[in-house]
């Protein structure tokens, strides 16, 4: 038993399951197509709400400093999913990664925190969806009652669960069906809609930059970096670097395209330039939008919602008309950011069933479609459901940790493969090493320590049933285990 929690998958047997026809998905996606997932998994409501807030609540003008961090923290780890990601062309992304270098129960663990970081965040997404598609909409004059519009749940720390008298979110709800049924009429359909919403937002994204350079005053870029409080965080140098922890989410997202490798026409090229590119490219138009941001307002009056449109009104009342189509752009950002995280969501599961570990119905290809349409369902409806009842602060919460958890993993497998078999042919090599996966392991393992003692509760929670699901199901149906046992009769 305890021998087979860390055995292992050869690159081998990987590669040969990823080759066309075995697993009957089919090779669509461009580097082109995958650069444009990327920017429509990255650029989500991070560029539109948490620029502003953690400017006005620990960095000040110095968040541009803090975006950079961010983004250095983030190439790291976008290096590191690179080299196994040409050298391993296989949709299960780092739980793949795991299972060569650590072994089947580490692999799982993975497994589970990728689920925390794909699940949780379409559903988390999707809710914050729902509250620029409801105020959109009463801007024309249409209003949804709040009683089919708002989770039916809601938690306080100090007093916990408490029922708000809603029914049920329904544009999340709503937004997540969509988004279900393109991933499983095929992946030629999904990448098409990303590219429109992509288009849409990068097209507003330049709209407003355009429109707000002229307009930036120098005063409200200065003092450059706030004196701290006295207190930790909260501005100052201190505040930049917590300011980075914050923004560091809104770069999350370049890891999915790692789960579409079977689906790439030439992964071992294409991949590498698809994480790396669209992380370039969003961390470009992040500090851009930064600076016209914070040069048209004080950054004391951005701790609200919607701080561009804060920065739209300053512009006078010629450009009101920009914060309609702000609104649509932000609705398009959200809607690529769901879309391919449920896509991800899928190409995990269907992969952790190809090897045993869940059952044979989320590996099954459909005919036509050519999509794991069962998983694709069954993760359609389990966001649904989150969506729908749950709020955002709940859901949220997961998704951060399960991508450090997956960050760090994948940075320190780098390490390990490396020094066990270093006479691989890789097609792309992270540079730097060991200090490139070092540094990538002990930032994400840092911002894990930061994060507050109920995340990790939630962690273990999630975890501990993930544990029962595979001692319970999974060790029984292992090919790998399988294979083990055949060997010693």
């Amino acid at each position: 038993m305890a021998k087979g929690l860390f055995a292992k998958k050869t690159i081998k047997s990987l590669v040969d399951e990823a080759a066309e026809g075995k697993g009957g998905l089919k090779r669509h996606l461009s580097a082109l197509n995958l650069t444009a997932l990327g920017i429509g998994a990255i650029i989500g409501a991070g560029i539109f709400v948490l620029t502003g807030q953690a400017a006005a609540e620990y960095a000040g003008p110095g968040i541009l400093i803090s975006f950079i961090i961010a983004a250095i923290t983030c190439i790291f780890a976008a290096l590191c999913y690179a080299e196994f990601a040409s050298l391993i062309p296989i949709s299960g992304s780092a739980y793949s990664y795991a299972y060569v270098t650590m072994g089947e129960f580490i692999a799982w663990i993975i497994g589970c925190g990728l689920t925390m970081e794909f699940l949780f965040s379409a559903a988390t997404v999707s809710v914050g969806w729902s509250s620029y598609f409801v105020s959109l909409l009463a801007d024309i004059g249409i209003h949804i009652p709040a009683c089919v519009a708002s989770a039916p749940l809601s938690y306080d720390v100090a007093t916990g669960w408490h029922q708000t008298g809603a029914a049920i979110n329904l544009p999340a709800v709503f937004i997540v069906a969509v988004m279900g049924y393109l991933v499983a009429v095929g992946i030629k359909a999904a990448a098409s809609f990303n590219n429109i919403m992509v288009v849409i937002k990068m097209t507003v994204i330049i709209l407003f930059i355009g429109c707000g350079i002229a307009y930036i005053k120098a005063d409200n870029l200065t003092p450059f970096i706030p004196e701290n409080t006295g207190i930790y965080g909260q501005f100052g140098w201190s505040g930049i670097f917590r300011g980075a922890s914050v923004v560091f989410f809104a770069f999350i997202g370049f890891d999915a395209l790692s789960t579409l490798a079977q689906e790439a026409r030439n992964p071992q090229k294409d991949l590498p330039i698809g994480m790396l590119g669209s992380l370039g490219i969003s961390t470009i138009v992040y500090i851009f939008v930064g600076i016209v941001l914070l040069g048209l307002v004080s950054y004391t009056m951005l701790n609200v919602p919607d701080p561009i449109a804060v920065a739209v009104n300053a512009l006078g009342p010629k450009f009101i008309w920009l914060r309609f189509v702000i609104k649509l752009a932000i609705l398009a950002g959200l809607t690529s950011v769901v879309l391919v995280m449920i896509l991800g969501q899928t190409r995990i599961l269907y992969t952790i069933s190809q090897d045993g570990l869940l059952p044979k119905a989320f590996a099954k290809v459909h005919e036509k479609f050519h999509t794991p349409f069962f998983s694709t369902c069954v993760v359609a409806a389990a966001a649904m459901v989150l969506a729908g009842i749950f709020p955002v602060g709940i859901l949220g919460q997961l998704t951060s940790i399960g991508t450090l958890l997956a960050f760090a993993i994948v940075c320190f497998g780098i390490l390990v493969l490396r020094y066990t078999q270093p006479a691989l042919h890789r097609p792309f090599k992270t540079p730097f090493v060991p200090w490139i996966p070092l540094a990538g392991t002990a930032a994400c393992i840092f911002q894990m320590v930061a994060l507050p003692a109920v995340t990790w509760l939630q962690l273990i929670i999630w975890m501990a049933l993930g544990c029962l699901l595979y001692f319970s199901y999974s060790v029984k149906h292992s090919k790998v285990r399988h294979k083990l046992t055949q060997k010693k009769r």
